[in-house]
């Protein structure tokens, strides 16, 4: 009897990148792995998506859809873009390595394009020249990407470490002992301050709720500042 093929469709290839970006994340991510989850042979795929670049750039589509659609914030420029930061941070971590995505694909898809032009509109309002309310929007986007890029890589490698402690017999500092044991043997010139701060738990702070709205207050007063400087220059 013939093997029934899978009912595949390109949601379900879409649902099933994520699922599989967020077990084994991008570096391994192929064709062929997602063709052998879908249980179908991969030149299947390719009569929904082109290419492994097309395919991420659906699901970076996809991404800005979702961005849009919890985006309603109102008020100046400056509520706007606060709102556009928390909200674009909360969906980029809710869907696995939609960071790198996002940077690795180009403005092709029509979700995409909105979501830059809803960007463009939170700093319409704000007296800047056109090039200035472009560089906000992308120091703004390069922040929040980074942002979250950066705490999804730190948990990446603490847990990578972790997996090799486990396998490891002999099982040897665990990757915060590691760092002290390292601090210990520098010199107070050397790593004085840095000691300091790791021992009293400040970069524990990174990648928190607190750290992320410090940062967005750095951009906005920094945009602020230049306004004025704008104005007391006309």
């Amino acid at each position: 009897m013939k093997k029934k093929q899978p009912q595949i469709s390109e949601d379900k290839i879409l649902e099933t990148s994520w699922e599989l970006l967020g077990e084994e994340g991008i570096e391994k991510f192929s064709m062929r792995r997602l063709a052998d989850r879908l249980g179908i042979q991969a030149p299947s795929l390719y009569w929904y998506f082109k290419s492994k670049q097309n395919l991420y750039q659906r699901l970076a589509n996809q991404v800005s859809k979702v961005i849009l659609e919890e985006f309603h914030s109102e008020g100046d420029w400056k509520e706007q873009l606060t709102g556009l930061a928390v909200t674009m941070r909360s969906v980029l971590y809710r869907y696995p390595c939609s960071t790198q995505l996002m940077m690795m694909t180009l403005p092709h898809e029509p979700d995409i394009i909105r979501f830059t032009n809803r960007m463009l509109l939170c700093v319409e309002s704000a007296p800047l020249e056109q090039e200035q309310k472009l560089q906000v929007i992308t120091t703004l986007v390069n922040y929040v990407s980074y942002f979250v890029l950066d705490d999804y890589q730190h948990e990446r490698n603490v847990s990578a470490i972790l997996k090799d402690k486990d396998k490891d017999k002999d099982k040897g500092a665990l990757p915060g002992e590691e760092i002290i044991h390292l601090l210990d043997s520098m010199s107070e010139t050397e790593a004085g301050l840095f000691r300091r701060m790791f021992t009293n738990g400040l970069f524990e702070l990174m990648g928190t709720d607190g750290a992320f709205e410090f940062g967005l207050k750095l951009i906005l007063s920094g945009v602020e500042q230049v306004i004025k400087e704008r104005e007391s220059s006309m």
